[in-house]
């Protein structure tokens, strides 16, 4: 169940780092509101699933999935650059995420 909540808490990390650019700066009201809700609610998750993994796993993971996340919808969404070294360096990212939920003991 941990490791739902990692990735259910990492996916939150992405909208409220897609939502941040929305906000305007925290001007627009809506925008402003749906990311700080995504922000408390992705560390509360994080918390939450801490309970079992060890703390440099979760953490790590967290950080992963909302990179990789916001990466992929900068390139999706704002037209980012999606060249070989940066999607190489993702995969090599999703592949650290994968290797320590293997390294992980139950």
């Amino acid at each position: 169940m941990a490791w739902v909540l990692l990735l259910v808490a990492g996916l939150l990390e992405v909208g409220w780092a897609i939502g941040l650019k929305y906000t305007e700066g925290f001007t627009r009201l809506w925008p402003s509101a749906l990311t700080l809700t995504a922000m408390v609610g992705s560390v509360l998750l994080l918390g939450v699933a801490m309970k079992s993994p060890p703390v440099g796993t979760a953490y790590a993971v967290w950080v992963g999935v909302g990179a990789v996340g916001t990466a992929i919808l900068g390139m999706v969404l704002f037209g980012e650059a999606a060249n070989l070294g940066r999607l190489c360096s993702l995969a090599l990212i999703v592949a650290g995420i994968v290797g320590l939920k293997l390294a992980t003991v139950p």
